[in-house]
């Protein structure tokens, strides 16, 4: 398998239809980082990620894991599954206080600049002996936004590590541009629908073992994924997803955006409230 780093797709939404989408990794610009140092930044152009920060103390992750479990137990109540609570930040002000949380996102600022738009939050739970991997992907294959200036904060709300099946990167494999992918055989039991294969080909696999509490970052371009739960512990994450000010979004996107950070000298985001439950 090649790259292909000449791909290009026609985002659907009427705004921008006939625009191209740029797909190639654009390294941090940032050279007096606030919160992280220079080699931090230097990591995340290199290999695509930086992983292991704390963002939240013992306690304050069991208060957030708490109302997790509490959020989840009304989902399953509700006959959906412990994958399906997304775009949460619209529905529910606590995950919104967590997108816009000014330790992460001065975090990302360092990363992607002044002007920062928060647009999704999913959490990633996988339940005890659920047996269903996330194949290794890359988000951008799932997000119609251009250029491809985005970053994904991985907030462990437990524990994740090999035993209950942490995420895993292919250090550097941002750099090789957007890679085919085909569908998922329902087989494969993946919790989403592409799978990159031979994805070793483009790098090292690093496991992002993270204590709860702790966060990684990593690119819209970087393979990522992680193997199926067999363990008796519980593995959830909360995912995070900003982007540059000037990223522009189709599909209606933009009506997720949140500005965090600095402006939207455009007026793309449409910067919704807080979602007034909870």
């Amino acid at each position: 398998m090649t790259p292909a780093t000449d791909f290009k797709a026609v985002l659907s939404s009427d705004e921008l239809s006939h625009v191209e989408r740029d797909l190639r990794f654009h390294p941090s610009q940032t050279t007096d980082p606030k919160v992280l140092n220079r080699s931090q930044i230097e990591q995340f152009n290199r290999d695509g990620f930086l992983k292991g920060l704390r963002v939240f103390t013992d306690e304050e992750i069991a208060g957030h894991r708490k109302y997790f479990d509490d959020l989840l137990a009304k989902v399953l109540a509700a006959g959906r599954d412990s994958y399906s609570i997304s775009t949460a930040h619209l529905k529910y002000g606590k995950v919104y206080d967590l997108l816009t949380n000014p330790g992460i996102v001065a975090l990302v600022r360092d990363i992607l600049g002044e002007n920062v738009i928060a647009w999704g939050s999913h959490y990633f739970c996988k339940m005890p002996r659920d047996g269903k991997p996330v194949a290794w992907h890359q988000d951008s294959s799932y997000w119609p936004l251009t250029p491809s200036k985005a970053v994904t904060v991985w907030l462990a709300i437990d524990d994740a590590d090999q035993e209950n099946a942490c995420m895993r990167f292919i250090s550097g494999s941002h750099h090789s541009g957007h890679l085919t992918f085909r569908p998922s055989s329902p087989e494969e039991h993946n919790v989403l629908n592409q799978t990159i294969e031979n994805a070793e080909q483009y790098g090292p696999v690093v496991n992002d073992c993270l204590k709860a509490g702790e966060v990684s970052l990593h690119s819209d371009l970087l393979l990522h994924g992680s193997e199926a739960n067999l363990s008796d512990r519980r593995r959830c994450g909360l995912t995070l997803r900003y982007c540059a000010a000037d990223v522009r979004a189709g599909m209606d996107w933009n009506q997720k955006g949140i500005i965090v950070s600095g402006s939207d000298p455009t007026g793309h985001w449409t910067n919704p409230p807080r979602p007034t439950v909870d």
